[in-house]
């Protein structure tokens, strides 16, 4: 960078590149024209020499060393091969560098636990390029599945094929998978609890070219995903199938890169019939994701705020990563991603945090930073995802599944099969006050068997959850909800009737049908009951 550039921008952070080859001059070139660039390093000096001529003003260094002790270089973006990340990471974390880091991380996940912890001990940036992260369709299709534009998720398939690319320093899961598992795992919210893989090693007798991957979670969706660099043509797509529409992002569709099909499974006669629609364009910002991820590295170093794909992010994919290699191995398994702790009846993730005097039923599972409070009951094969609280004195009963974000207060009660959407909010007392306690005056309320409550929905105090009643995402609850109600709104009111499978009833007079799974109902004074 040229004096002129400093005194034009004498703040912005000092970025040099390590590792100018396949995906490390795309990497020069972002940096460059955003007007941060001032160094370029490569152990290669005939690329050096073309990048100088290039760029004349960036410092060019032959020794990574050199890097490291020039104090006037303030962050790192590391290309290089992936065997090498680890050290390079390490070694610039320790010289007090921020640091962006193409994926993976590392090839360890002890090396990756280390990296993580030294990066939050030197108060350094750690960011990982995750870049489908910063992908204007990936931000869009997370924000379509949260709003629960696709309904209920039940399965993913990621296929990233390619004729080259070939590497001899790690294998076609390494190399391709870490964009796609990150995706997955950021649009879940939850990491699997079972891996299986299996994969040809067609040109090097040791490294695999070819893999399919399985990745069940506890929420019981499953993903597949299908890497290889022995492929006739390039093929970058991810398919999201909901209950209610199915999404399919192509990379390397040049015009609409994302695609809503609203096909629906109709069933008749107790046979499931598909209905096909036509696929719906998402509009998108013209944007190039890799710049949007550069400039995300530098406003982290100007604020200080965490990357959306830090080493902990990077870390997660690192374990997932891991794991698929074990199954690769021949040593496939169901278990936990990460170290927890399991009893013969129960799981709990190690990150979980179980109080004296609590109750878990056999089957059920706790995720990671849940917390369960002491006097709280929870039933037999429930699902507790991430980020969840319960209690204290709460009683869940058996087969519920409570979403990530979740606080389930005192004076609440769920009983079985109760759906409590990611995000959404219980309230246990009617005017808080936080210079008054008011713990002696909490509203009870009462969800009954088999009711949803959608994603970000909120319930306040002292108020009936029908059985199997339905409140849509979103919705603000201020007054009891029959059975089979369907509301929706703020505040909620009654749309509908829905059946106990979860499809919409159609009403005709006094009697209402369930068209997907034949049940019949009566209906009568606001009321609707099974026949």
């Amino acid at each position: 960078m040229n004096e002129n550039m400093r005194e034009k921008h004498p703040s912005v952070p000092q970025v040099a590149v390590i590792g100018t080859g396949y995906w490390g001059k795309n990497l020069v070139r972002n940096f460059y024209d955003l007007r941060v660039l001032v160094g370029i390093c490569d152990s290669d000096e005939s690329k050096l020499h073309t990048f100088k001529k290039q760029y004349p003003e960036c410092l060019s260094f032959k020794s990574y060393e050199q890097v490291l002790k020039n104090n006037a270089i303030r962050a790192l973006a590391i290309a290089t091969p992936a065997e090498t990340h680890g050290d390079l990471v390490r070694r610039a974390l320790l010289a007090g560098k921020d640091v962006f880091v193409e994926k993976p991380l590392c090839l360890s996940i002890e090396e990756g636990q280390e990296l993580v912890t030294l990066a939050k001990e030197r108060g350094c940036v750690l960011m990982v390029g995750h870049l489908l992260w910063y992908h204007p369709a990936i931000l869009k299709l997370k924000e379509l599945i949260y709003a629960g534009e696709l309904g209920r998720i039940q399965y993913i398939y990621s296929s990233r094929l390619n004729l080259g690319k070939i590497r001899r320093e790690e294998n076609i899961l390494w190399s391709f998978a870490p964009h796609d598992i990150s995706v997955i795992l950021g649009l879940l919210g939850e990491i699997p609890d079972g891996v299986q893989a299996q994969g040809g090693n067609y040109l090097h007798e040791k490294i695999a070219d070819v893999t399919v991957t399985l990745l069940r979670f506890p929420s019981g969706v499953k993903a597949h995903l299908f890497v290889s660099w022995l492929h006739p043509f390039k093929e970058q797509r991810l398919i999201v199938v909901g209950d209610r529409k199915m999404a399919v992002f192509d990379d390397v569709e040049k015009k609409d890169k994302l695609l809503l099909y609203p096909h629906c499974i109709d069933w008749k006669n107790h046979i499931p019939v598909a209905n096909k629609a036509e696929a719906q364009p998402v509009p998108l910002e013209a944007e190039e994701p890799l710049r949007a991820e550069c400039l995300h590295f530098l406003e982290c170093i100007r604020t200080r705020n965490r990357p959306t794909t830090d080493g902990e992010e990077g870390l997660r994919v690192l374990t997932v990563l891991q794991q698929c290699q074990e199954a690769l191995e021949f040593k496939p398994h169901r278990r936990p991603v990460t170290q927890a702790r399991a009893t013969r009846d129960c799981f709990a993730h190690e990150s979980a945090f179980i109080d004296n005097g609590v109750e878990i039923g056999e089957g059920t599972s706790i995720w990671h930073v849940s917390h369960i409070l002491k006097g709280s009951r929870i039933g037999k094969n429930c699902k507790i995802g991430q980020n969840v609280v319960i209690g204290p004195n709460v009683t869940v009963g058996n087969g519920v599944k409570i979403q990530n974000n979740v606080s389930v207060y005192e004076g609440i009660t769920l009983e079985d099969h109760v759906f409590c959407g990611p995000s959404m909010v219980f309230t246990n007392v009617i005017n808080p006050r936080s210079e008054i306690p008011r713990m002696q005056e909490l509203k009870p309320t009462w969800v009954k068997r088999g009711a949803t409550l959608g994603a970000n929905c909120t319930i306040l105090c002292g108020i009936n959850i029908g059985q199997y009643a339905f409140i849509g995402a979103g919705a603000v609850v201020t007054k009891d909800v029959p059975d089979y109600a369907l509301v929706v709104g703020n505040p909620a009111r009654i749309t509908g009737w829905i059946c106990k499978c979860g499809a919409k009833l159609e009403v005709n007079g006094g009697e209402a049908d369930c068209l997907t799974c034949g049940k019949h109902y009566k209906k009568d004074d606001d009321r609707v009951r099974p026949v």
